[in-house]
């Protein structure tokens, strides 16, 4: 079946997180995806968990196997002349090449976008990096942790007068993946159809996150109009009820001030909420009400119900709310599995396994899974046949080291 990037062919030299995950979004709409790793070693990310059963396995891990569904894995070692001569005879029958190596580790092999766009003019190359090709941060070290610090998000998040707290961790990464993913893309179709040529796309994770919407722009731009720095403070410290609240399997979340205040009193069924003093917004900032309302019917109430109750009541009275829910929740949930969200995929290794699907729907040229993560080097032959190597160069090949 054609899918949406059927004629699309990407070189992948990405590694860990967010370049396999950009690289992923391209593959499984039907780009072929050619993953390149370092000889006997492969991804590191091979050798992150989780893990089946908790054993460490190359072929395995749960991150690996997620994040490069429909690729093909070839071996190539591209520090020696040898892998670097192969490396360009891939690129010229390619429309977009994507590493994540640290800057200027392409040009010391002879591999920046300057000698491979000589070899192939349209080809659409993208880094991905810390902070960029450029800027005096170009050869910071960074993890999540720093960069979602860095970012400014980390100073809002958090209890006021507490410590600053993150995100779950790689998120940041996967947004940074899927932002490639659509800076490549455009490029890829202003080279294709748009007659601008091949073209160079630098991503910054940093970037990245700076430029995310979750916070950030709003945040930005209070302090360019006045001066204003956000502080840390939670929202069910100004008003109430907003946040996670214990039910009596878990939690349920909302936010229920201001003009939501009525769909709070519908869904406990109090018509004494629906009138002042309570119907009133200065109530709803009295530190002395918040308690009288969380001892004399919030809680009584949460703790009566399931937080699918909690949910379905606040969904009927109109409220922002949801169950917290758990990795447990999220697999057995109805509307999930009515889109046919998860699907299971057979891998030689690790077996079948449950996977996520794809974030979207396409009509006409849907989204399929065609084959699991691949084996460390599994398509080495059938690759370099390609290039004229035949099963005996690909002995010597691999007894030098280069693949």
């Amino acid at each position: 079946m054609e899918q949406a990037l059927s004629d699309v062919r990407v070189l992948d030299l990405t590694r860990y997180i967010a370049g396999p995950y950009c690289t992923k979004l391209m593959a499984d709409l039907g780009a072929d995806v050619i993953k390149i790793e370092k000889p006997g070693e492969g991804d590191p990310a091979r050798r992150m968990g989780p893990f089946p059963s908790d054993e460490p396995h190359p072929e395995k891990s749960a991150l690996f196997l997620h994040l490069n569904t429909n690729k093909k894995g070839i071996t190539l070692n591209l520090r020696c002349s040898t892998g670097q001569k192969i490396l360009k005879k891939l690129v010229k029958d390619v429309d977009i090449l994507v590493e994540s190596f640290k800057p200027e580790t392409m040009a010391c092999w002879g591999l920046d976008f300057e000698a491979l766009e000589k070899i192939n003019p349209r080809l659409v190359m993208a880094s991905i990096s810390n902070f960029g090709q450029y800027g005096p941060y170009r050869d910071f070290k960074l993890s999540d942790g720093i960069l979602y610090a860095m970012g400014g998000d980390m100073y809002t998040d958090g209890m006021y007068q507490r410590e600053p707290v993150k995100f779950g961790v790689n998120v940041v990464l996967y947004e940074a993946g899927s932002s490639a993913a659509v800076g490549i893309m455009g490029a890829n179709y202003g080279a294709q159809y748009g007659g601008t040529g091949g073209q160079y796309v630098d991503i910054s994770l940093m970037e990245t996150l700076v430029s995310s919407v979750d916070r950030r722009v709003t945040n930005l731009i209070a302090y360019q109009y006045c001066g204003q720095q956000m502080i840390r403070i939670s929202q069910a410290e100004l008003s109430f009820p907003a946040g996670a609240y214990p039910c009596r399997d878990g939690y349920f979340g909302l936010t229920g001030t201001g003009m939501r205040w009525m769909g709070v009193a519908k869904m406990i069924g109090d018509p004494e909420l629906e009138k002042p003093p309570w119907s009133t917004l200065e109530a709803q900032f009295d530190p002395k009400r918040r308690d009288e309302f969380y001892e004399r019917w919030w809680f009584p109430h949460l703790l009566s119900r399931t937080k699918l109750e909690c949910w379905y009541d606040g969904q009927a009275a109109g409220l922002y709310c949801a169950p917290l829910n758990t990795t447990a929740d999220i697999m057995q949930d109805l509307h999930l599995r009515e889109r046919k969200f998860f699907v299971e995929i057979d891998h030689p290794v690790a077996g079948r396994i449950t996977y996520p699907g794809a974030p979207y729907i396409l009509s006409e040229t849907p989204w399929q899974v065609k084959k699991a993560a691949p084996l460390l080097g599994q398509h080495n032959e059938e690759v370099y046949d390609r290039l004229g190597y035949t099963k005996q160069d690909l002995v010597l090949l691999r007894q030098q080291g280069v693949i």
